[in-house]
């Protein structure tokens, strides 16, 4: 998959070809340098937004080995039972 950038001015003049790279990725929309749009295919907006969607496919999404992410520990002990 490949990310293509293009500046608002760029997208504005040259819409078919920010459409025709979205076949091949997102798009990503610029605004004085900083992203403010992403154009999809339906086709992945869909896969995207599929309720269907498993644990592997979210986690091969573009950017998101960018996401610095430090789960706590979890501290589950065991409680003796309340017999009373």
């Amino acid at each position: 998959m490949m990310i293509t950038t293009f500046s608002d001015r760029e997208f504005n003049r040259n819409v078919t070809k920010a459409k025709k790279a979205s076949l091949n990725g997102p798009v990503f929309i610029t605004d004085r340098g900083q992203p403010t749009h992403v154009l999809l295919s339906l086709a992945e907006y869909q896969r995207l937004t599929s309720k269907h969607q498993n644990i592997a496919d979210a986690l091969a999404m573009p950017g998101v080995g960018d996401i610095d992410f430090d789960a706590p520990r979890s501290n589950i002990g065991l409680k003796p039972p309340d017999f009373s």
